[in-house]
């Protein structure tokens, strides 16, 4: 018996968060071990400001947001995987205060190899070439990890490292810390 949860996992743009995200819901429905809620912050941010700015006040209000969606469905018993860069670790933080069972997953990646991915993605909600016009526009693109700040987590529950490991693994680690910390049989 699983009780609700929420893990934030959080890395730079191109880490391999989303697809990791989507890896572990996949193998925790298929496996039966709980149903699971995905909230991906691009999907959300489109609602919440259509035209974004990614302002710092912008940030301060999807986050918020975020987290409360976050905390009403673990209070719901709807455990959940936040699928957001947080660049600044304040937000990650309000989550581990105010969410009852919440861990976070660090997605380890160089900003290279982010950029590289980034480049040929094809996410669904997520911003097309955002570190191409970062570097284009400078300071005014706002982009984590390039001319935003991003603050890497101080001590996160699990840390999977992406230039080094696939998806499968990745999600394999963060599927083993559910198991352990959230689940019985």
């Amino acid at each position: 018996m699983a009780r609700a949860w929420a893990i934030w996992i959080t890395g730079l743009p191109g880490s391999g968060k989303t697809v990791i995200a989507e890896k572990v819901r996949n193998i925790l429905e298929e496996e039966d071990i709980c149903d699971v809620k995905v909230l991906e912050l691009d999907e959300i941010r489109r609602f919440i400001t259509p035209q974004p700015s990614y302002s710092d006040a912008e940030r301060e209000l999807v986050y918020a947001s975020l987290l409360y969606m976050a905390n009403l469905l673990v209070e719901s018993g709807k455990s959940v995987i936040i699928d957001a860069t947080a660049n600044r670790r304040r937000y990650r933080e309000r989550a581990r205060v105010t969410i009852k069972n919440f861990a976070e997953v660090y997605v380890k990646c160089n900003l290279d190899l982010c950029m590289s991915r980034e480049r040929h993605r094809k996410a669904k909600y997520a911003p097309a070439g955002i570190y191409e016009r970062a570097m284009e526009k400078g300071a005014e693109a706002k982009v984590p990890g390039v001319n935003v700040p991003y603050e890497e987590p101080l001590s996160p529950e699990v840390v999977v490292d992406s230039e080094t490991m696939d998806v499968d693994a990745c999600a394999a680690r963060v599927v083993e810390f559910v198991r352990e910390r959230y689940c019985t049989r």
